[in-house]
């Protein structure tokens, strides 16, 4: 009786470990500060210039997060961005990414104003993909929680992109 209730007990466990958050093939990694909570076990750049040559130098596009600690927008799409772990996985692997709660120098970073959140991705030749966009016309790089399919999609575009064109 005491094997078969712990032998359930061990399928639960592993069952309910399936679910949970999103861990990296080289193991759980110590929360850095630099993520400001959109994913704790992603290894973050901590400026756009490192971010540029990291992309470089690895050949991995770069995702530029912008946004405000105390927007309720930039709140609302951490919450999703982080618990998602698909899009955490993708970010891990396949990109160097840069959150940033400032603007920075290069005008590249905001085609079409400066807003928050703005996701933009530049491509390991540092060019600016601009013609990877959100679905609103009027804040083109916008992405709202309910976006997430679209903003997987355009990871996804980053990367393909990034394969086809180099």
């Amino acid at each position: 009786m005491i094997k078969a209730v712990f032998s359930v007990f061990l399928v639960l466990v592993a069952v309910s470990s399936t679910f949970g958050k999103y861990i990296p093939k080289t193991g759980k990694r110590i929360p850095q500060t630099l993520s400001r909570g959109w994913g704790d076990q992603l290894i973050w750049a901590q400026t756009y210039e490192e971010g540029l040559y990291w992309s470089r130098s690895r050949n991995k596009p770069l995702m530029v997060l912008f946004h405000l600690e105390d927007c309720p927008h930039s709140q609302a799409l951490k919450k999703v961005v982080s618990e998602d772990n698909e899009i955490q996985r993708t970010l891990d692997e396949d990109f160097i990414v840069l959150n940033l709660v400032y603007e920075t120098t290069d005008k590249h970073l905001s085609p079409d104003g400066q807003y928050v959140p703005r996701i933009i991705f530049v491509d390991p030749t540092m060019t600016v993909r601009a013609d990877i966009t959100g679905r609103y016309g009027n804040r083109m790089y916008a992405y709202e929680p309910s976006d997430l399919k679209l903003l997987l999609a355009n990871m996804k575009k980053a990367k393909k992109l990034l394969k086809s064109e180099l």
